[in-house]
């Protein structure tokens, strides 16, 4: 597939590269500090994700992933003038939740801590916390770009230069195994 925009989702760059590995196939979403709106909303359906290095915590990781911070900031500086961006994604279903039993049903398939996740829900308690249900893409090339001041800080979309589009990207799961992850998911829920 090419991909056809120049959107881009900022997230912590270790979960990008679990998303990359296909462990997971989620984001859990409140809106950025700096966000325009003060919360969440989806402003496009397909977009680059854009590695973000600050905040990242291991604390707030499982411990099992905890030792992957160390690896997605090997080769990044806050110097750095370029940022390499890998990974895809279609938005394959947007789930809003309110209910913490249903965040802590969806604890096997996420990297993060309980207490982290719940934490996200209970910011800006009145609104829901969005749960991206993503179908993540590898850029055959990696797109290397521009540092930019505006790509820094909490925010939540950014856009970046029209080179980006009609890169080619071939998907990190199997129809079948997506197909399965979105049903585990799904069931954990309903369970939840």
């Amino acid at each position: 597939m090419k991909t056809n925009t120049h959107i881009a989702l900022r997230d912590w760059a270790v979960t990008l590269d679990e998303l990359g590995k296909g462990t997971q196939i989620m984001l859990l979403r409140k809106g950025g500090i700096h966000e325009e709106t003060r919360h969440f909303e989806v402003t496009s359906d397909n977009f680059f994700l854009f590695p973000a290095y600050e905040h990242q915590k291991a604390e707030l990781l499982k411990e099992e992933y905890q030792g992957n911070i160390a690896k997605s900031i090997e080769t990044w500086s806050p110097e750095d003038e370029q940022v390499i961006v890998k990974y895809y994604a279609e938005l394959y279903e947007d789930i809003e939740l309110l209910d913490e039993e249903k965040l802590k049903a969806l604890y096997p398939h996420h990297i993060w801590t309980n207490e982290f996740a719940a934490e996200r829900l209970k910011w800006k308690k009145k609104l829901p916390l969005h749960v991206l249900l993503l179908r993540v893409y590898q850029l055959e090339q990696p797109a290397e770009i521009p540092m930019l001041s505006e790509y820094g800080g909490c925010k939540s979309w950014l856009s970046l230069p029209e080179i980006v589009q009609g890169k080619e990207a071939h998907p990190v799961l199997s129809d079948e195994a997506f197909a399965q992850k979105v049903a585990d998911i799904k069931q954990s829920l309903q369970a939840g």
